[in-house]
């Protein structure tokens, strides 16, 4: 992964913007508790991060990647914002970390992941590891893209060409997963499409 952002890590989010959609929203509707500790999984260059720890202060922030050029980009990123004293970035690997080991705590309020399963390979590993992070009464959160149901099959054929490019794979049975491990971890499911189809809101609640 280093090799492939080694140089893209200095433009990504300008380029991202204008196409990993319901990124924002997701971090408008996080709510987590006054106090409360926020894991983003495959965190990257801190963007989604600094913009939760303006939408809520004094939330405790925590960000994991297997990338340690990247992590580079967001420990700069998040000093610049003036998070430093807030944030806690540490190099992992999505499916296997050990919360405990980087950040001191196993269980996080909010855990969220951002366009980020459909570039991990074991995806599904990855999304059985971050319900297990998540703390009794608190929820997983996930945006990535969908399967443009309605759209046009031919915006799907150029956009999933152009996606496979940069390896990144829209997983069709996201959904289902995300049913199969909220029961693992007796939780509950939540499922919405965003944009036609382009991008898909899924997520656990703990209880």
């Amino acid at each position: 992964m280093d090799g492939v952002y080694r140089y893209q890590r200095h433009i990504y989010d300008l380029t991202r913007k204008y196409y990993l959609l319901g990124r924002d929203g997701l971090i408008a509707d996080l709510d987590p508790p006054p106090g409360g500790a926020v894991l983003e999984i495959g965190c990257g260059t801190g963007r989604n991060l600094i913009a939760v720890g303006r939408a809520w202060p004094g939330t405790r922030l925590y960000g994991v990647d297997i990338s340690a050029a990247m992590l580079e980009t967001a420990r700069a990123g998040v000093a610049k914002a003036g998070l430093a004293d807030r944030v806690t970035l540490a190099q992992g690997d999505a499916c296997a970390f050990d919360p405990q080991a980087l950040f001191g705590r196993s269980g996080f309020d909010r855990v969220f992941i951002s366009y980020a399963l459909s570039m991990i390979p074991d995806w599904e590993a990855a999304l059985r590891q971050a319900a297990r992070c998540v703390a009794p009464g608190g929820r997983l959160e996930i945006v990535d893209f969908g399967q443009q149901d309605e759209l046009p099959m031919l915006w799907k054929r150029a956009l999933f060409g152009w996606l496979a490019q940069f390896h990144v794979s829209p997983r069709a049975d996201l959904a289902p997963a995300v049913q199969r491990t909220a029961e693992a971890v007796g939780g509950l499911p939540s499922c919405r499409s965003l944009y036609r189809g382009y991008a898909l809101r899924v997520g656990v609640m703990r209880v």
